[in-house]
């Protein structure tokens, strides 16, 4: 029983969401030829950044399906290959 607990703690506490690095987020503008969403995003701080409105690529292409202007999302940024990348999201509660 420990064994588990042990576990979970170390998959839980390593997810990109129990870390704290997701972000909130509006999503202003949907570019889906571009691969590309327009968010307006609070502090990133594992970047450094203060609060501001950025372009970012998608991990999955099929994830602009699912976004439209004025949602609020909680997202997980990354740098991938140089370009902030939106690897997942949520609908923000």
């Amino acid at each position: 029983m420990r064994l588990i607990a042990i576990v979970l703690t170390f998959i839980l506490g390593t997810s990109a969401w129990a870390q704290g690095s997701a972000v909130e987020g509006e999503v202003r503008k949907v570019d889906k030829e571009a691969g590309k969403v327009t968010i307006r995003h609070g502090p990133m701080p594992q970047f450094d950044m203060g609060a501001m409105t950025m372009v970012f690529r998608v991990k999955e292409p099929a994830m602009l399906d699912q976004l439209k202007a004025g949602d609020r999302i909680n997202f997980v940024p990354d740098k991938v290959g140089g370009a902030f990348t939106v690897m997942s999201f949520e609908a923000a509660k």
